[in-house]
């Protein structure tokens, strides 16, 4: 039981003093960021699923 009351201890020093958290602001910049990526990314895949499926339908309907 020590050894993992020594391995929680050891996790909370090591979050409140060895890891940098990001500031506010630094997280809103990083939360735009990843937001605007995912829309452009759902924007692509949309797009390209639009495309195969009409040529699909176009070359099924050809025969």
């Amino acid at each position: 039981m020590s050894k993992v009351t020594n391995y929680i201890n050891e996790t909370v020093e090591e979050m409140k003093d060895k890891v940098s958290w990001p500031t506010y602001p630094e997280l809103q910049n990083s939360s735009v960021l990843v937001l605007v990526g995912s829309l452009i990314f759902a924007l692509v895949v949309g797009a390209m699923d639009f495309v195969f499926d009409s040529g699909l339908t176009w070359f099924y309907d050809q025969f």
